[in-house]
């Protein structure tokens, strides 16, 4: 594969919003950057499927799922690698159109830094208040919320991933104790005790905050319901910056409504895009951002490609790739 180009396919979509589109500009920057790397590529591009099949029948490795994926195996003979340029993969589920032998990886990496600074101002707007503070305003009331010391609390942080490992090192920063709930028990570096999704009604009831950062997958769909809402203390707050299915959205706006929890932070909702005329768009003490919590709104496609070229020097070392994702896991 050393002395030969490595044909590479760039799939754009027009629907993504601009800081996720590969323009010529931005791939040349990352050229630039990796200059060794990319004169052993052949690249094409290609924007909602304009020029896809043309360039399938070569592709080594595409960037970009393809929108139509069905006989991805006879159009795309050569294809080695696939990579996503998301983190979450449960759009493309199931993942029987995934040829056998393809290497599938995710953009797993690209999202931590501005999570923990999301991660770092939830948990301050929900120990501070700040949705009924706001509220206040909003209708020109004086009125004194007092709130209490954010050191000490706890952290329940479900999923420890490249996001729920970023709220879990923005919470040691605010010297907020971390309880993580995954898969797996193996110790994380920024988690205090680590529990599997068995465990987690066990430790819910013990959550200031519940952070939902886990991967959309049968097994983590509506894990955050009705019943585990009402394990949580009435002050307890609750950020969802996963996927909007993870949480029963519809049994968090009852316990806004009726008091029983103190506020939450959606960055993700179901459904989403939160139709215009949805109640939640009222409920008390929520604060609602547009999915918006961990992309760099300047240079996301410069740290993904950045990553990209870090895996194609391990692809062309024929060496195993990062962040792979698992189909059998969904993730």
């Amino acid at each position: 594969m050393a002395d030969r180009k490595l044909r590479v396919h760039i799939e754009n979509t027009r629907k993504k919003a601009g800081i996720h589109q590969i323009t010529r500009q931005l791939w040349r920057a990352a050229c630039a950057r990796h200059r060794a790397l990319a004169r052993r590529l052949e690249v094409s591009e290609g924007w909602d499927g304009d020029i896809l099949e043309d360039a399938l029948v070569d592709a080594v490795a595409v960037i970009g799922v393809p929108g139509h994926r069905e006989k991805l195996k006879s159009r795309a003979p050569r294809l080695k690698w696939l990579h996503a340029m998301s983190a979450g993969v449960d759009g493309f589920q199931p993942f029987d159109w995934l040829p056998r032998g393809v290497t599938f990886t995710n953009n797993s990496g690209a999202h931590g830094v501005k999570a923990e600074q999301y991660m770092g101002m939830a948990y301050n707007l929900l120990n501070s208040r700040m949705a009924e503070i706001t509220a206040n305003q909003q209708h020109r009331r004086w009125q004194a919320v007092y709130t209490p010391n954010i050191i000490g609390k706890t952290a329940v942080i479900v999923g420890l991933g490249d996001l729920g490992g970023a709220a879990a090192q923005a919470a040691k920063k605010l010297g907020i104790r971390v309880i993580g709930v995954r898969r797996s028990t193996q110790k994380h570096r920024d988690a205090d005790r680590v529990v599997s999704y068995r465990q987690l009604e066990r430790v819910l009831p013990q959550a200031d905050f519940v952070v939902l950062a886990a991967p959309l997958t049968a097994e983590t769909r509506g894990m955050l319901g009705a019943k585990q809402l009402d394990l949580l203390k009435p002050a307890a707050g609750v950020i969802n910056i996963g996927r909007g299915p993870l949480l029963d959205t519809r049994a968090l706006e009852k316990r806004l409504r009726s008091g029983r929890l103190g506020g939450a932070v959606l960055d993700v909702v179901d459904p989403e895009p939160l139709p215009e005329h949805h109640s939640l768009w009222h409920a008390p003490n929520l604060i609602i951002t547009p999915h918006v919590s961990c992309d760099d709104g300047e240079r996301y496609i410069d740290i993904s490609l950045d990553l990209w070229f870090e895996n194609l020097a391990l692809f062309l070392s024929g060496k195993t790739l990062k962040h792979r994702v698992n189909p059998k896991l969904g993730y």
